[in-house]
C-alpha cells in the first residue's frame, strides 16, 4: 500500500488535470452536483495549471470508487470470515487499493461494487480465502467488468469524467492510428513517463510505478526477478520486431512507448508480483515474468481492439504458475539425482 502511494497521488492529480482540461475545452467554468459543492468547500477551482485544483478534483473521483470498493468488498470479506470463524485478512486493503487504481475514473459505482464482489467471491473466497486463491482478485474483478461491460470500460468510452467529453487513451489511439496519431494528439513521451495522459486512475505514470518498484524491491516485499523479467519480456520482442509489419501500428511502436503507455508498468510492478498467485521457485519467477511480458506484447500486436494486454497476460500466467513450479522442481530433482549418482 505504501509503495503504490506515488501512483495514487499522481493518478489523482492527472485525473483532475484531465477533467479540468476537458471542462476548459468545453468552455465550462464549473460543475454542478456534489463534486462542485465539495470543490467549493475545499477552496479548489478548475484551473488545469493548478496542482491543488487538479489533485482535489481527482480526489473526488477516486474517493467514491474507493469507498464503494471497501464497502462492497469488505462486506464479502466479513461475511466469509464470520462463516469460517476467521479474522478478516488485512490483505484486502491491498486488493481494494489496487482494484480502485486500475479502474477508469468514470466507472459507474454499481459496476465498481459488482466487480470487486466478483473478484473477492469468485476470485478468492470460493477457493478458501487469502493464500489459497490462484488468481489475482483485483484483476479478476477488473476482467469481469471488461468482458461484462466493454462499452464503458474500453475504447473511446474509457475516459468520460465530464459530460459531453470523451476520448480514447493514448494506447487506444496508438493501436488504431499508430505513433502519428499519438503525435497528432499532442502526447509526448515525457507526458507518458510522468503520467499526464488519459487512462485508468493509477496506471498512467511510469515514473510513479518505477518508484513503487524500487520500494518493493528494496524492502524485498516483491520479487525483483518478476519485475525485471516482465520488462524484458515486453521490451525484447518490441525491439526486435519493431517495424516488421508497417501495416500494424502496434508492431511499429518503439519499445519505450510500449513500456510507458497503458497499464503495463503498474501490472508488472504491483499485480504480477502478488506472492500468492505467482510461482514459488526462483527460476519460476523468471519464466513467469518473461511469459507475462511477452504475452502482453503479443496481445497488443494481434488484437488492436484490446491493446491493453497486461491484465489477461497476468491472469494467464497465474493459471500456469503451478505448472511452472512443477517442471522447475522436477528439473531440480533430476539434476540432484544425476549429481548423487555421479
Amino acid at each position: 500500500v505504501f509503495a503504490v502511494m506515488p501512483c495514487l497521488f499522481v493518478g489523482m492529480w492527472n485525473t483532475g488535470f484531465q477533467a479540468n482540461t476537458a471542462l476548459a475545452s468545453l468552455g465550462m467554468t464549473g460543475i454542478d452536483g456534489w463534486r462542485g459543492t465539495a470543490l467549493a468547500i475545499l477552496g479548489a477551482g478548475y484551473d488545469p495549471a493548478s496542482l491543488y485544483d487538479n489533485t482535489m478534483h481527482g480526489f473526488l473521483y477516486f474517493l467514491p470508487i474507493y469507498v464503494v470498493t471497501m464497502a462492497a468488498g469488505g462486506f464479502w470479506e466479513v461475511l466469509f470470515a464470520s462463516v469460517r470463524n476467521h479474522e478478516v485478512n488485512e490483505g484486502f486493503f491491498v486488493t481494494s487499493m489496487l482494484y480502485a487504481l486500475i479502474l477508469p475514473a468514470s466507472t459507474p459505482l454499481w459496476q465498481v461494487a459488482l466487480g470487486i464482489s466478483f473478484g473477492v467471491v469468485i476470485g478468492k473466497e470460493v477457493f478458501g480465502g487469502t493464500g489459497k486463491n490462484f488468481l489475482n482478485p483485483a484483476l479478476v474483478g477488473r476482467a469481469f467488468l471488461y468482458f461484462a461491460y466493454p462499452v464503458q470500460l474500453s475504447g473511446d468510452a474509457v475516459w468520460t469524467p465530464v459530460d459531453g467529453f470523451s476520448g480514447a487513451t493514448a494506447l487506444g489511439v496508438a493501436a488504431i492510428e499508430g505513433m502519428q496519431g499519438v503525435a497528432d494528439a499532442g502526447i509526448t513521451f515525457t507526458q507518458a513517463f510522468i503520467g499526464q495522459i488519459q487512462g485508468s486512475l493509477g496506471e498512467t505514470s511510469l515514473a510513479a510505478c518505477l518508484i513503487g518498484a524500487a520500494i518493493l524491491m528494496y524492502t524485498r516485499i516483491a520479487s525483483w526477478r518478476i519485475i525485471v523479467a516482465c520488462f524484458i519480456g515486453l521490451i525484447v520482442p518490441a525491439f526486435l520486431f519493431s517495424g516488421l509489419d508497417s501495416s500494424n501500428p502496434m508492431m511499429s511502436m518503439p519499445w519505450h512507448w510500449h513500456v510507458a503507455l497503458g497499464g503495463f508498468a503498474f501490472g508488472a510492478v504491483f499485480m504480477a508480483t502478488d506472492p500468492v498467485t505467482n510461482p514459488d521457485t526462483m527460476l519460476g519467477h523468471w519464466i513467469f515474468g518473461l511469459m507475462v511480458g511477452f504475452l502482453t506484447w503479443v496481445i497488443r500486436v494481434i488484437n488492436p481492439a484490446f491493446p491493453e494486454g497486461i491484465m489477461l497476460a497476468i491472469l494467464f500466467g497465474n493459471v500456469f504458475a503451478p505448472v511452472i513450479d512443477y517442471f522447475v522442481t522436477q528439473a531440480n530433482i533430476k539434476r540432484r539425482e544425476k549429481r548423487s549418482v555421479g
